[in-house]
């Protein structure tokens, strides 16, 4: 889709839903005209049109909490963009992560998931260790332990793969990964530290695809 093909409303204005790149979490919502739309594809940088000052803002030009673009995409009748960023600290003013944090209703049969989720209980644990809990123990046991576990995990997971079988691989898999998660907290390693180094492999690995292609 062109730029000219966008559909901005009777007052020039598109809203832009901003999601974090690499967790897919949605941060905010804003709005954008052409002028603020085009300024965010020329530096990288988010930016807005605010209807309280009638002005264009770039996210993060006073706090420090840049937005840095990774993709824009519009939906299908053109009326709405999905901004995709990395950021440099909170999207909300308020310092939350993101602006979307007051619960309103949550199913009793449907819980989400997400590795962010687990590594704060994890880190919840060592920080605040819990009598009884299992991963508390593994941190009052210490590295040894810990390194134990993810080898003893890790040879799971072979035999299950080795055997073909699909659904042992995938408990043995998610065995592995929660004592993984265990080591980066003790390691004091992050998701981001893992999502970056990928990140980095990612881009090594198209430039060395392009390069065999050329």
């Amino acid at each position: 889709m062109k730029l000219e093909e966008l559909k901005f409303d009777e007052k020039g204005l598109i809203p832009a839903v901003v999601q974090e790149a690499g967790t897919g979490k949605v941060l905010m919502v804003a709005w954008m005209n052409r002028e603020s739309l085009q300024k965010t594809l020329e530096t990288g940088l988010t930016c807005f049109w605010s209807r309280s000052r009638q002005a264009l803002w770039t996210k993060g030009e006073t706090s420090g909490n840049l937005q840095h673009v990774v993709s824009v995409t519009a939906d299908c009748d053109g009326d709405t963009l999905l901004v995709k960023v990395d950021k440099d600290g909170p999207a909300c003013h308020t310092g939350s992560e993101t602006c979307f944090f007051n619960d309103l209703w949550q199913s009793e049969e449907r819980h989400e998931f997400t590795y962010e989720g687990l590594m704060a209980l994890i880190e919840g644990r060592k920080n605040e260790p819990k009598e009884g809990s299992y991963t508390t123990y593994l941190f009052e046991k210490g590295l040894d332990k810990i390194l134990k576990k993810v080898g003893e995990e890790s040879t799971e997971v072979i035999i299950a793969a080795k055997a073909q079988d699909k659904k042992e691989t995938v408990y043995e898999i998610a065995d592995l990964a929660y004592h993984v998660m265990v080591l980066m907290t003790e390691a004091g390693i992050t998701t981001d530290d893992i999502r970056a180094e990928l990140a980095k492999r990612h881009v090594i690995d198209h430039k060395v695809k392009q390069e065999k292609m050329t």
